[in-house]
């Protein structure tokens, strides 16, 4: 498994447009993709609903977890992702 954590910077956090934006690039991986805020279990990086009921707010911390054959690519991309656009 691989994860990292990240604070998010935008001003309105995890809103509808970029929660699109992740879900359509971790589509793109076999792996189970995750996204947990605080001590929340976490929840899946390819549903949008599920994303959105987290209410993730700048200044949030959120950890991201990958498990699968193509895990290290799926975290390389989201990282990237999460400090190009959160």
């Amino acid at each position: 498994m691989e994860q990292f954590q990240y604070i998010i910077k935008d001003d309105l956090g995890i809103h509808a447009r970029p929660a699109g934006m992740l879900v359509r690039l971790a589509m793109n991986y076999r792996s189970e993709l995750l996204i947990a805020k605080q001590s929340d279990p976490g929840v899946s990086l390819k549903k949008i609903f599920t994303i959105m009921k987290l209410g993730v707010k700048c200044g949030d911390a959120v950890t991201i977890s990958a498990n699968g054959e193509d895990e290290q690519q799926a975290i390389a991309a989201l990282r990237d992702f999460f400090h190009g656009h959160l």
